[in-house]
């Protein structure tokens, strides 16, 4: 029998609109899947159950009365720990802020309480959200529901595990290098990573950048796209927001993907590395899918400088980010931040120049690259999730990586283009694990690229080969 906490943030919705579910029920059956697999998950790193039970029982009269409600009404919602929350202990994975309780929302969080969303949990991360494994010396690893010895992937670990089995109906996650889109793929949900500026945030430490945005994840695409009705917003403090109107992700349009042209690509032409059994795994994915499409070939984007412009990017990130916390914190600090922030220092103002042109001339090339298609497809990690103990991959199809966003290129070169991508399920990989591909769209097309990945979503469900069962929740109670 199938669990209130198990259903749809839609179908969820639709029965609380039937009066066949009520709100506080559906806050109780999250918390009961909670108590029963977080021991073991470890994705929800703490919790507001009595201002969530009060919002619970102030949206159950709205809805037997039949009244206009927000698009998120009811829903309980994870927020991923490096966003602050009124109330509920905000840590970003960090011995510095380990006893950090926010006296306010920040935008987007509030933005969501406006749309009706309950805000139940805070969900585990990477320090500052660095790294592909979520664990912190806070709270520890979040594990993989699929295989609890092996990670979920992050830095939005946490959102993705608890979404997996059940604990959310929806949860927010951030993506600079593919932390959305990484563990949704791992975890066998889906995470979309939106337009720059579409969801707004006010504390941009560096402007102009469109590495970092946040997003929504969530267990199907319509589920991910009523999440957007919640998160996009305009905000002047986020110079890359604009005006939008988050409505139009309420419904999405229904599209035959026949007439769609679509290209893929393995590896970027060489650029990327993929362990053999990834590669094996996405070829037999695009020979089932590519007949669905109005035309569908194997093309490679121009990326050959993406790993130098992402990595010197990335460290100035870095630098401005972390230097304080560096000269006053280093001692609680990862040293993967560390580490980070001191490649940052041993640049040069040329190389930032050098990396800053190059990344211009890649975006006006992935631009021409667009012009006579609709998607790109690729696929979604490079790895299947490693083990917990081991760490991140030393190799990845045999070459050694020199440093840990080596593994991430497949995913962090599509951040540099500043293109709507998603994240979505396409069946098990060779060990048994969840594999995935990205969905690539249009420059700001963000709607059509929900829309399409509905579509595609639909067919895959319907073909056996590319199915994704759940993960066997009773292996995960403690």
């Amino acid at each position: 029998m199938t669990q209130p906490c198990d259903l749809s943030a839609i179908d969820a919705q639709r029965l609380m609109q039937a009066g066949e579910l009520s709100p506080v029920e559906l806050l109780d059956s999250c918390l009961e899947r909670i108590e029963s697999v977080n021991g073991t998950v470890n994705a929800i790193t703490a919790m507001d159950e009595a201002r969530a039970r009060k919002d619970a029982q102030l949206a159950e009269p709205g809805f037997k009365a039949g009244e206009a409600m927000g698009p998120l009404a009811g829903l309980p919602v994870g927020i991923k720990d490096l966003n602050a929350t009124e109330g509920l202990r905000t840590t970003y994975g960090s011995l510095i802020h380990k006893n950090n309780v926010p006296e306010q929302d920040e935008a987007l969080v509030a933005r969501l309480r406006a749309a009706g969303a309950i805000v139940l949990a805070k969900t585990n991360t990477p320090e500052f959200g660095a790294g592909s494994n979520t664990t912190n010396k806070v709270f520890g690893p979040t594990r993989n529901p699929y295989d609890p010895e092996r990670t979920p992937g992050g830095s939005s670990g946490g959102s993705a595990a608890a979404l997996a089995t059940g604990m959310l109906p929806l949860a927010h996650g951030s993506d600079t290098g593919g932390s959305l889109r990484n563990p949704a793929t791992w975890c066998g949900v889906v995470g979309f990573r939106p337009t720059p500026g579409l969801v707004a945030r006010e504390g941009r430490t560096l402007n102009y950048t469109h590495f970092s945005v946040q997003g929504p994840m969530a267990r199907s695409v319509s589920d991910v796209a009523l999440m957007m009705s919640g998160l996009a917003g305009d905000d002047g403090r986020d110079p890359l927001s604009g005006a939008c109107d988050p409505s139009v992700f309420t419904q999405l349009d229904d599209i035959d993907v026949s007439g769609l042209r679509v290209a893929w690509s393995t590896d970027f032409g060489g650029i990327a590395p993929l362990d053999d059994d990834v590669r094996a795994s996405f070829g037999n994915v695009m020979k089932l899918i590519g007949p669905w499409f109005g035309a569908c070939e194997a093309r490679d984007p121009e990326f050959k400088d993406a790993r130098d412009i992402f990595w010197t990017l990335r460290c100035v990130y870095y630098v401005a980010n972390h230097e304080d916390r560096i000269s006053k914190h280093r001692d609680l600090l990862s040293p993967q931040i560390i580490s980070n922030y001191e490649a940052g220092l041993s640049m040069s103002l040329v190389d930032v120049a050098h990396a800053e042109r190059a990344w211009a001339k890649l975006y006006r090339a992935f631009e021409a690259f667009f012009e006579d298609i609709d998607l790109l497809i690729v696929p979604g990690n490079a790895v299947s999730p490693f083990k917990v103990a081991d760490g991140i991959p030393k190799t990845v199809g045999g070459k050694p990586m020199e440093n840990y966003l080596d593994a991430s290129l497949v995913r962090s070169a599509l951040t540099l283009t500043g293109h709507p991508v998603i994240a979505l399920p396409t069946g098990v990989d060779a060990n048994g694990m969840p594999f995935g591909v990205q969905i690539v769209g249009k420059r700001r097309g963000d709607l059509d690229l929900l829309a399409a990945a509905h579509a595609l979503e639909a067919k895959i469900k319907a073909n056996p080969k590319l199915t994704l069962p759940p993960p066997d929740i009773s292996k995960l109670t403690s």
